[in-house]
């Protein structure tokens, strides 16, 4: 395994307020702290070439732990090792193998060209001259920055921007690489190119991805693998069609009728959720009937026109898990299947 996390913790200690005693010798002020768990008893493990999803509400720990991987942070218990390395005690040595990206941050030099950039980050890194020039005309073409490659930092885009610091983050062929939001704030064009050159850097070099994002399309278009983290405990670590199956039970078969009836449709386990003249939404639970059963059940009731099923989506059932709540570790991961 490249990343080997066993009980995890972090605990960090925050000001609550100022305090103030007064006698004789005047006034004294004090500050009162508590501690706060980010992390809590976290363990999983990821191998090479895997590209693994993680989510999670804003402050559930997912970019504390991202920051203990990459040696940024000491933890306060537990374990962590990558590339056979404790981060926070070799990071140089880490730093050299693995590639990090910041959505809302950079490693680039703001008032520079991109290439100037990316030339200071060759010798940060120690990229030989022939491999530098080998990885970037690779990489200026997955990524197309030729257009502007010679633009300042602080001129481009936020989806050129993006795009450089993925250059930045593969110039020196990392087999690791943390994307933390890397697709925040970007047009639909612009996701679409990182996550297709994410996808080609996997299945050509087999990098190893780990990304934390807001957006469920990242995780069901890239990754295959979920880690959900909420109040820093991690809830499940498995498969996007293990959660479906454990949680996504409803199902929804939208009729299109070949003429319009008066009220809703009486089907069966299904209830009617949403009408739009003759296109009628049922909502079903798989585990209660199947949809050949509901199909037939609709066919021989209603003439109809067309149907089609919709599954749950990833999104639906994520949120589902912060409201309703999970048990720790009650979906894990079925890594011996």
């Amino acid at each position: 395994m490249l990343i080997h996390v066993e009980r995890l913790e972090k605990t960090f200690r925050v000001a609550e307020q100022r305090s103030g005693l007064f006698g004789a010798m005047g006034s004294l002020v004090y500050r009162k702290y508590r501690l706060v768990r980010a992390v809590r008893d976290v363990s999983f493990a990821i191998g090479r070439g895997e590209m693994v999803g993680c989510v999670g509400p804003n402050g559930a720990g997912k970019s504390t732990t991202i920051k203990m991987l990459t040696g940024i942070l000491v933890p306060s218990a537990g374990h962590v090792e990558v590339l056979g390395m404790v981060p926070h005690q070799r990071r140089k040595k880490v730093a050299q193998r693995i590639g990090v990206v910041f959505g809302q941050r950079t490693q680039l030099w703001w008032d520079l060209p991109l290439i100037d950039s990316l030339e200071l980050l060759r010798y940060v890194y120690r990229v030989p001259a022939a491999r530098f020039l080998h990885n970037m005309a690779r990489l200026r073409d997955l990524l197309d920055l030729d257009s502007f490659l010679r633009t300042p930092v602080r001129q481009l885009s936020l989806g050129q921007r993006m795009r450089g610091d993925l250059a930045a983050a593969l110039l020196h062929d990392p087999e690791i690489v943390y994307l933390d939001e890397p697709t925040i704030g970007l047009d639909v064009v612009a996701k679409h190119r990182v996550r297709d050159f994410l996808r080609e850097m996997n299945r050509i070099h087999g990098v190893t991805v780990l990304l934390t994002t807001h957006d469920m399309a990242d995780v069901e278009q890239l990754c295959s693998r979920l880690l959900i983290i909420d109040h820093g405990t991690l809830l499940y670590d498995g498969t996007l069609d293990g959660i479906r199956d454990r949680l996504g039970t409803e199902r929804t078969l939208v009729v299109d009728l070949a003429e319009d009836v008066s009220g809703p449709l009486f089907v069966g386990c299904a209830r009617e959720v949403r009408a739009d003249g003759p296109r009628r939404w049922l909502q079903f639970n798989r585990l209660e009937a199947t949809a050949a059963e509901l199909i037939a059940e609709v066919a021989a009731s209603y003439p109809l026109h067309d149907l089609t099923i919709e599954e749950p989506d990833i999104e639906t059932i994520v949120r589902r898990i912060y409201e309703e709540g999970l048990s720790p570790l009650e979906a894990k991961r079925e890594a011996t299947l």
